[in-house]
């Protein structure tokens, strides 16, 4: 069964819509009865969200689009999991201050329960420092906007030898290994699957051509990794 949480965010993925849903719509949609859907509208006025009810036989339920910004819709186990997410990078990455200010700014928003929640999280846990080399969060941002979207991604990329090279590639993941930052990606001049250093990656930016998601052909990066780059196999 659904929890309430989930039922409310797939309830305001309809109402986010723009349009008004009658209870028997939305009863018909989420596969609730008419009495469930009362209340998690109920539930979603409860948070701050402006829903709009016109009551009678023919009751429907819209959305009124409004400034206030009501309080997240996370649980208490959700909310842990994301600040210990975030203390893992702060401890990680001691002179990057974006995931400290992240979790402050997430603290502010928590209702009552969950910020003193995520205040015993904080307090609570140590995390070893495993110190991985900086990263360029706009350089992540580029690939993860690229991987998305299905689009290429052309860079400057200065190999082991120091030589520069242009590269285009269909960007597959970014990775954390051995404390290095990595791109796994498929090399259109190389036509081959290929690891970059995220470090030695310079004015990246997406280009024309989507490639549709190219599959990785192994069972997973861990596979592929281990077999020497595809050149022996694994085991299983």
């Amino acid at each position: 069964m659904d929890s309430p949480t989930s039922r409310s965010l797939d309830l305001l993925a309809l109402l986010q819509t723009g349009r008004e849903w009658s209870v028997q719509d939305l009863s018909t949609r989420l596969q609730v009865s008419e009495r469930t859907v009362r209340r998690d509208a109920m539930r979603l006025r409860d948070m701050g969200y402006d829903v709009h009810s016109r009551p009678g036989p023919g009751a429907v339920y819209s959305l009124r689009p409004g400034l206030k910004i009501p309080p997240l819709l996370l649980g208490v186990d959700e909310v842990s999991t994301i600040i210990s997410s975030l203390l893992i990078l702060e401890a990680w990455l001691p002179d990057d201050t974006t995931a400290a200010t992240a979790r402050t700014k997430l603290e502010q928003v928590l209702p009552g329960s969950l910020r003193r929640r995520a205040a015993a999280v904080a307090l609570s846990t140590q995390v070893l420092r495993e110190t991985p080399t900086s990263v360029d969060w706009e350089l992540v941002g580029t690939i993860v906007d690229a991987i998305a979207t299905g689009s290429r991604l052309s860079f400057q990329y200065t190999d082991r030898r120091g030589h520069p090279t242009q590269r285009t590639v269909e960007p597959h993941r970014h990775l954390l290994r051995e404390r290095k930052w990595y791109l796994v990606a498929f090399d259109l001049d190389r036509d081959d699957w290929r690891l970059f250093r995220l470090e030695a990656m310079r004015t990246a930016a997406t280009s024309p051509g989507p490639h549709g998601r190219r599959a990785f052909p192994w069972a997973s990066i861990e596979d592929w990794l281990t077999s020497d780059f595809g050149r022996r196999p694994t085991a299983r």
